[in-house]
Formats: structure tokens, C-alpha cells, sequence
């Protein structure tokens, strides 16, 4: 029988999750032995997650359904809980519970945290479990695979240190996504700084079987981007621009050309193409990949601009946009 390793006293761990079944099992017991502090947020779930998580023995927080649910939410709701249960914790790491920590993680992040103390978050590398299954699976591990060292922002799944967080109040609740780099701008206007290590940290199961299902991630992304712009200023504004350039204003361009200059202009169209080319360049997954990666990151521009418009309808209109889920 393998020894477990000592648990970190000083290191709690707040998971989340929304009717993710089987994976939030898999995902607490990924974390269960290497942590004394746990507790899992539950934002409405009707597959029965609640009562596992406390069959399991894992403190569980339902959270009122009168008011949205967000994950920001449902993190700050698990980090409260945990700063009130052990006054001296120095570190707490969000999960989300379709993902699988990786056995050493936590151990790495607090050491490296340890060593480095300007750097408020750090985060590893994330995979994507089932990359094979479908296409859209392996387009999010290659995602993942970001650059190492110093960087902006951070995702849902991060390992952070207590006192920055309480120093920049944690995550705006009321963001339905992009509250990461939210919470990394203001991190860094502070002084801190933010870090992804080379280091595996978790498994992540996308559960992406259609189209469907990239098309709203994509729209989600395009929504976040606009609020990025419209909150924070400076944040997003590239990802917000890029997607109405390719999504919206080029479409426009040769809707309306034709009539103006002639037929011609249509072979304009091949900057789609080309553009697909460019980005392939830019990666290096092999070249059936890098190509794959290419094309649903350019088609990725459409929904993006959707979600986009979307934002700006429901700031006209005054109404706040519900969650956009894909799964």
C-alpha cells in the first residue's frame, strides 16, 4: 500500500462545480489526502453532487439559488468559509470540479510561493484529459499550453496566497466569467505578481462532443472579452478588437463591396485562409494540429463577436446576461 505524504496544514483547497457528476468525485479524491482544509461549493446542481460531497465527508456550501451563480461567487463564498475555519492559512487552491489535481502540486505551488514572496497566484500547467476523444477536447489542451514564466492572468484552477487575496478583496461576484484576470489586474496594480510554472497541475475534462458546445465557450469568450473592456479599461482590449475585426467588420466589408467596387473584391475572402496559415505558423503541435488549432481559433472569431454584441445588447437594454454554459 503507497504512502500517502503528509498533509499541508497551512494549504486549503476550494472546489466548485455544478452538476460534474462522476468528475467532482475524481476530483476530490485527487485532493482529499494531500489537504486537511476542503470544501466544495455547489452552485445549484440537480445530479445529486451536494449529497455525495458530504457522503464523502467533504464540507459542503449550497449557495442560494435566489441570487446568480457565478464561480466567482461560489470562490469567495469557499474562501470565507475557509478563512473562518483556520484563522492562519496561508494559501488556498481553487479547483474546478471537472479537473484532477495532479499529486504534487499543491506541494510545488507552496514551495515555489515560499521562495517567491511578490508573486500572489501561481498556476502550472493544465491538460486536457480525453484529448483524443473529440476535436474540441484536444483544441482546449492546446490552449492550455501557455508560456511559462511571469505572466498577466491566471484561470479558474490557481493556487494563491492568502494575504494578497484579502488584500485586493477577492473575485467581483457578479462577473459570469473573466473574473481571473480581473482579480490578476488588480494583483498587479498592487504590486504582486502573477506566475505559471512549467509543472503539471491538473487534468481537466472539457466534455466537448458538438459544435454546439465550442460555438458557446467561443460566445462566453467574446462576452467576456466586451466586459473585460467595459470594467476594467485596459483588459481584453486585443481579444475584443481581434474578434469584431474577423468576426464582424471584414464579413461587413466584402457583404458591401461587391456593390460598391465590384465582384472582384470577393477574392478578398482568401485572407481567411491565409489568416489560418499565419496562426498555424505560430505554434508548433505538428502541422495537422497547428492547422486544426488555426481554423477553430479563426472560426472562434464569429461566436466571439456574438458574445460580444451580446454584452453590448444587454448594456443597452439593462439587463444582465445569465451564465453561458456549454455544458
Amino acid at each position: 500500500m503507497p504512502v500517502s505524504k503528509p498533509k499541508k496544514p497551512e494549504i486549503g483547497v476550494v472546489v466548485i462545480g455544478r452538476n460534474e457528476g462522476v468528475r467532482l468525485k475524481l476530483c476530490l479524491d485527487s485532493i482529499a489526502e494531500h489537504s486537511d482544509y476542503l470544501v466544495y461549493v455547489d452552485s445549484g446542481s440537480t445530479d445529486g453532487s451536494p449529497a455525495m460531497t458530504r457522503n464523502q465527508g467533504v464540507d459542503t456550501i449550497e449557495l442560494d439559488s435566489n441570487e446568480p451563480f457565478t464561480a466567482a461567487r461560489s470562490r469567495n463564498a469557499g474562501y470565507r468559509h475557509l478563512r473562518y475555519q483556520v484563522k492562519d492559512i496561508k494559501y488556498i487552491q481553487f479547483v474546478d470540479g471537472d479537473c484532477i489535481v495532479e499529486r504534487d502540486w499543491l506541494e510545488t505551488a507552496a514551495r515555489f510561493l515560499t521562495l517567491h514572496e511578490d508573486v500572489a497566484v501561481v498556476c502550472g500547467r493544465l491538460r486536457e484529459r480525453f484529448p483524443e476523444k473529440t476535436i474540441y477536447n484536444l483544441i482546449c489542451d492546446m490552449e492550455w499550453d501557455l508560456p511559462t514564466g511571469e505572466t498577466r492572468s491566471c484561470g479558474g484552477n490557481a493556487f494563491v496566497r492568502v494575504k494578497a487575496f484579502d488584500q485586493c478583496g477577492g473575485f467581483q461576484e457578479d462577473l459570469i466569467a473573466g473574473e481571473e484576470p480581473e482579480l490578476c489586474m488588480r494583483l498587479r496594480d498592487s504590486g504582486w505578481k502573477i506566475w505559471r510554472l512549467s509543472q503539471e497541475m491538473a487534468l481537466h475534462d472539457a466534455d466537448m462532443k458538438k459544435f454546439a458546445q465550442f460555438w458557446t465557450r467561443s460566445v462566453r469568450a467574446g462576452y467576456t472579452f466586451a466586459e473585460g473592456v467595459h470594467r476594467l479599461g485596459r483588459e481584453c482590449i486585443k481579444e475584443r478588437n481581434r474578434a469584431l475585426i474577423w468576426g464582424l467588420c471584414i464579413p461587413v466589408f466584402f457583404i458591401v463591396a461587391p456593390f460598391l467596387l465590384g465582384p472582384i473584391v470577393l477574392l478578398g475572402v482568401l485572407i481567411y485562409p491565409l489568416q489560418i496559415l499565419r496562426l498555424a505558423h505560430k505554434v508548433n503541435f505538428g502541422v495537422v494540429n497547428s492547422l486544426v488549432y488555426a481554423f477553430f481559433e479563426t472560426l472562434g472569431k464569429f461566436p466571439e463577436m456574438v458574445g460580444i454584441l451580446k454584452y453590448y445588447l444587454c448594456l443597452v437594454i439593462g439587463k444582465k446576461s445569465d451564465l453561458i454554459e456549454y455544458k
